[in-house]
């Protein structure tokens, strides 16, 4: 993979400094206020929780965005106490405080000021490719097609080799694409899923469950139309470690193990989406 993301690296995992980083935060304003529309075919909304160390790099790949269909970015800080929502002002992005802390709450947020057709609800801590918003919006233009999750990738760094992360975002993006068909609800991810704005807001982003939600959206989608998978390399976001918390061996080693487990999947679907006490909002905690 081409290191198209290798200048923002000089500002990701950094603390916001407007004054160091003035030109580029001037960059960005320029670029993202010549692709604003007023009549966007697609919304990116860009959801922060004390992100300030990685949202300046996301935006600044957002303003090299190519795109051919009108868009608008917008931002949602979900009640930092860092300087994310300084920094969506410097950069000039139209953003919205949700004082209720989750993804869902954020999501839902953005989901509900989105004005484009589409809707790309993606992460502040990762970085996107310029062909990402078309080949996202190409695909959910695609009739039939309600939802698309593309694929994601880490930044190689001394502590994780490219060897050792080409082998688990392989067996990771197998596992994926193979449950896609059969079980979209459990291939998609937040920080790389789009979908039809209007079709979201009827069933809405549930906000009583800690994490999946956007699961449960692609389960609620699916009846409705297709969840399509995009596996073009262009459309591939790279983020940090966020999710991973343990050596990649380790992380490998788990998939290993829980895709042997649960290999069912790619070859029988469900009516029913099964929730888990703890993972309700609440409910993780009343036992204790």
């Amino acid at each position: 993979m081409s290191n198209w993301y290798q200048p923002y690296l000089d500002v990701y995992d950094k603390p916001f400094d407007p004054v160091k980083q003035a030109e580029i935060i001037k960059g960005i304003r320029q670029r993202i206020a010549a692709m604003q529309s007023e009549q966007p075919v697609t919304t990116i909304s860009v959801i922060g929780y004390n992100e300030e160390r990685h949202l300046l790099a996301c935006l600044w790949s957002l303003s090299n965005t190519v795109c051919r269909y009108p868009i608008e970015i917008i931002g949602v800080d979900n009640d930092s106490t860092d300087r994310t929502a300084d920094i969506f002002s410097a950069c000039a992005i139209p953003y919205y405080k949700e004082t209720r802390h989750s993804c869902g709450w954020a999501r839902q947020c953005g989901l509900s000021h989105a004005r484009g057709r589409y809707h790309l609800n993606i992460d502040a801590d990762t970085m996107y490719p310029p062909a990402y918003a078309e080949l996202m919006t190409d695909m959910l233009e695609q009739q039939g097609t309600v939802g698309v999750s593309s694929l994601w990738s880490y930044i190689p760094d001394e502590q994780h080799s490219r060897l050792a992360l080409w082998c688990y975002e392989l067996l990771r993006d197998t596992h994926l694409w193979m449950q896609h068909f059969t079980r979209p609800e459990l291939a998609v991810r937040g920080l790389v899923f789009g979908y039809r704005t209007d079709e979201a807001r009827h069933f809405g982003i549930r906000t009583d469950i800690i994490r999946g939600e956007d699961g449960y959206l692609a389960f609620q989608l699916r009846t409705t139309g297709r969840i399509r998978f995009l596996r073009d390399r262009r459309a591939r976001a790279v983020t940090g470690y966020g999710t991973v918390s343990e050596s990649l061996a380790q992380a490998l080693w788990h998939r290993v193990r829980k895709y042997a487990s649960t290999c069912r999947n790619y070859f029988t679907s469900t009516l029913r989406y099964d929730d888990n006490d703890d993972n309700i909002v609440g409910k993780s905690h009343s036992k204790q």
